[in-house]
């Protein structure tokens, strides 16, 4: 008997799309990742030297690009899930509108934010004349710019809205029975939390870090513009290698360095995560 043919051709758009636009150009540039660049012209080829070349030349700012996009998804998870547990167990009917100011930066664009923090941060801010204001300082702040932790506020605020939309949704799956069972059986607040609501929001955590920390570790405008000369992340040295210096073997050669290590730091994060909810 043969299978139905609708949802073969109802999923076939998809399907296109994603061969065409993501599948593809993946494909070709692992390819490209093995060739060499003579007088900018690319040369099949099957080698290592560029992958060498990578963790040769951007060992360095790959851990640094690992350490922040990790430190960014642990904070914005963390929010997140504060933001998302407010909403679910203590807005009450007030969950929809709190949950739709939650989401509302969703309609700002991704510039737009950086360059506002920029303007925040800056040494004319608004941050440094209101510490001016106060007496806190007696000249403005520089180091708020141009630094990793602008990088990390920025960041943190882009991605908050998207990490808080799987956990709100896992938190939602969750029942009030089992949670009221165990508050009638006598459980504190924290053990229902630890016990109940965090082994079934698991799913909805390792979402959020995942996505925080992906789009983290492969951001680049960021950290050209509210970076400074401390931010060293892999992604600036990548687009540098495609459109400065035309190297695409090497730039292929470095993108899929981080991605195979950004994909094993998510596989020993899940399975700690796992460990921890079992081991409670």
């Amino acid at each position: 008997m043969r299978p139905p043919r609708r949802p073969l051709l109802q999923a076939a758009p998809a399907l296109g799309v994603f061969l065409l636009f993501f599948a593809v150009p993946m494909a070709y540039f692992f390819v490209v990742s093995f060739w060499r660049l003579r007088a900018y012209r690319l040369y099949p080829d099957f080698s290592f030297r560029n992958y060498l070349a990578s963790y040769r030349d951007y060992l360095g700012a790959g851990i640094f690009t690992l350490l922040m996009a990790a430190t960014v998804a642990v904070v914005t998870t963390a929010l997140a899930f504060l933001i998302g547990y407010f909403i679910r167990f203590k807005a009450g009917r007030f969950s929809r509108p709190a949950l739709f100011l939650a989401l509302v930066t969703l309609f700002g664009g991704y510039l737009v934010k950086v360059y506002a923090w920029k303007t925040i941060l800056g040494i004319d801010g608004i941050l440094n004349t209101l510490l001016l204001e106060l007496g806190l300082v007696t000249q403005p702040v520089s180091w708020l710019l141009y630094s990793p932790a602008a990088v990390l506020l920025t960041l943190v605020h882009f991605l908050l809205p998207f990490a808080i939309l799987p956990i709100y949704g896992a938190l939602t799956g969750i029942g009030d029975v089992p949670i009221e069972a165990a508050r009638d059986l006598g459980a504190p607040p924290h053990r229902v939390l630890l016990d109940i609501i965090l082994p079934q929001c698991q799913p909805g955590l390792m979402s959020a870090f995942a996505l925080a920390f992906l789009i983290s570790a492969g951001d680049y405008v960021t950290p050209l513009l509210v970076g400074g000369p401390q931010t060293f992340m892999v992604g600036t040295f990548i687009q540098s290698q495609f459109l400065n210096r035309l190297d695409a073997p090497v730039g292929s050669a470095l993108s899929y360095s981080l991605l195979a290590a950004c994909l094993l730091l998510l596989v020993l994060v899940r399975a700690l995560l796992a460990r921890l909810l079992r081991a409670r």
